[in-house]
């Protein structure tokens, strides 16, 4: 299993990339961590990315994951629960 992770904003954006059969799968943990009361707070969560579409390596899955998480703080706020 591989992490990383990006600020975007108020939020901290936590993408990895698990092993699976056939490849990668991707993950991603949206946490607020600005203007909110007692720390971080999650405010999005998908385990189970595009479907059960697999990537070759790792650092793909990552990059997907990361640059959807990026997306959907700045074009999806509505799917964010804080």
């Amino acid at each position: 299993m591989r992490f990383a992770e990006r600020n975007e904003g108020a939020y901290r954006v936590y993408a990895g990339a698990m092993e699976a059969i056939g490849g990668y799968s991707a993950a991603v943990v949206i946490s607020r961590v600005k203007g909110v009361p007692n720390g971080p707070r999650e405010a999005y969560k998908d385990l189970a990315m595009s479907g059960g579409h697999r990537w070759e390596t790792a650092e793909q899955a990552l990059r997907y994951a990361v640059a959807r998480g990026c997306e959907i703080v700045r074009s999806e706020p509505s799917r964010l629960m804080c």
